[in-house]
């Protein structure tokens, strides 16, 4: 699937990640993957909502307003199995490593200290960039459905604007409750995106 993506939509995804990690949120949502389009301004989806007063701006304190700030969870999950086969085939077992570091200081030493919103600073963005982040089951599903409506619309690459009709589609989460909240009319959403990518693919 991620081979039709297009520039644009691959740096959507990446650009998602790093607002997750900005805002010290885990798993990556639907509302990050709206910044992350919002964020390229000349961009068909910015420039649509900000025909509804929405900007990167506007989301992000609509974000931080309704999601509290998460301390990253450092102990180690399935999504480092890759890491840990690859440490194990060099000798290092991290199953042994950290049962001997919870043995000298205590069970959860490995976990760092939820930090306070008036801490965070330079520091909240150090925190929030430990670890692997992954995508929610929603925003699994969103991009999922950026493809069926790519097909949709028989086009043979996946856009910004697929994933925001993706997003549309999918219906729920807190980016929807979002443009939900400032008004946006989802049918003339889609149809201006629909005309937007007829345009592109002209």
């Amino acid at each position: 699937m991620f081979e039709r993506f297009t520039t644009e939509a691959r740096t959507v995804v990446v650009g998602a990640r790093e607002e997750a990690r900005a805002l010290g949120h885990s798993p990556i949502g639907t509302e990050h993957i709206l910044l992350a389009m919002l964020d390229d301004r000349a961009g068909a989806v910015a420039r649509l909502l900000l025909g509804y007063g929405l900007d990167a701006a506007t989301v992000r304190a609509d974000i931080q307003r309704i999601v509290p700030v998460q301390a990253p969870d450092l102990s180690f999950t399935e999504a480092d199995e890759e890491d840990t086969a690859a440490l194990k085939a060099i000798g290092i077992d991290l199953d042994k490593v950290r049962s001997a570091i919870e043995e000298s200081f205590g069970a959860g030493s490995l976990q760092l200290p939820r930090q306070p919103p008036e801490e965070r600073g330079k520091f909240g963005r150090f925190f929030a960039s430990v670890g692997h982040i992954p995508f929610s089951p929603r925003s699994k599903k969103v991009l999922e459905l950026s493809l069926r409506e790519a097909i949709r619309l028989h086009h043979k690459f996946i856009a910004p604007e697929h994933i925001m009709l993706g997003m549309l589609r999918e219906g729920e989460g807190l980016a929807v409750r979002i443009l939900a909240d400032h008004d946006v009319d989802f049918d003339r959403l889609r149809a201006d995106l629909a005309a937007a990518l007829a345009d592109a693919a002209a």
